[in-house]
């Protein structure tokens, strides 16, 4: 009886495994397709003129918060003016 509770207990840990394996590869193959989609975007912006490098970096500060970005951009022209580039 021992070696019957023993399967079970591995055919319903295998039946987990392959379902946890299983939802990363469904995310895995929705990432890829997000991402295509996302090149398709850029790709549309550049053929209308956009600059794609500027774009992407609007959708990064996007994500900060105001007052990091502030604060960045401050040090930047403090950096900037220290070496006489502003």
């Amino acid at each position: 009886m021992s070696d019957q509770v023993t399967d079970a207990q591995y055919n319903v840990t295998a039946e987990e495994l392959r379902q946890f394996i299983e939802r990363y590869e469904h995310l895995e193959a929705e990432k890829k397709d997000i991402t295509e989609q996302q090149k398709e975007v850029m790709a549309e912006a550049k053929g209308r003129g956009y600059d794609t490098k500027v774009i992407r970096k609007v959708i990064a500060l996007r994500k900060r918060d105001a007052d990091d970005i502030a604060e960045e951009e401050s040090i930047l022209e403090l950096y900037k003016a220290a070496l006489g580039m502003s």
